[in-house]
C-alpha cells in the first residue's frame, strides 16, 4: 500500500490535500483502489454543488461493485477532474495523482488522520 505523507485520510478510504489559499483536493486513496478493483465509471458533483463532511459526494463502480465517495470536509466543489469521465481507471493507475474534486469554503471535517495512523488502521480493517 502506497501512502503519501503530504496528506490525511479517512476511514473511508478517501485522502485530502492541503493546496493552500483554503483549496483541498480529495481522491481515493491506494487502499480503496486495490480494494474496489478495476474502476469502471466514476459520478461526480459538478463545480459549485455543496458537499458535507462524511455525506456521499459521488459514487465509483468497478467491476466488483458500486461504492460511495465520502467528503471528509463540507465546503463548496471549484473543480472537477474532469479527464475521469472518460479514463476512471486513471484512479487505479495513480490513485494520488487522479484527484476527484477540489473544495474552497471548508468549514467542517471528518475525523482525519496522518498517513501513519491511516496505515495502522487499514493493517487492522
Amino acid at each position: 500500500m502506497n501512502l503519501l505523507n503530504d496528506r490525511k485520510y479517512t476511514q473511508s478510504h478517501e485522502w485530502l490535500l492541503d493546496l493552500g489559499n483554503g483549496t483541498y483536493r480529495i481522491g481515493l486513496s491506494d487502499f480503496a483502489q486495490h480494494s474496489l478493483g478495476d474502476i469502471v465509471f466514476i459520478d461526480l458533483p459538478k463545480a459549485g454543488d455543496a458537499v458535507t463532511a462524511e455525506s456521499s459526494l459521488g459514487d465509483v463502480e468497478s467491476v466488483k461493485a458500486v461504492s460511495e465517495v465520502l467528503s471528509p470536509v463540507s465546503g463548496k466543489v471549484s473543480a472537477v477532474n474532469e479527464a475521469l469521465a472518460s479514463a476512471p481507471e486513471s484512479i487505479n493507475a495513480d490513485p494520488y495523482g487522479a484527484w476527484l474534486i477540489e473544495v474552497t469554503g471548508v468549514f467542517a471535517t471528518a475525523e482525519l488522520m496522518d498517513a501513519d495512523a491511516y496505515k495502522a488502521f487499514c493493517e487492522h480493517a
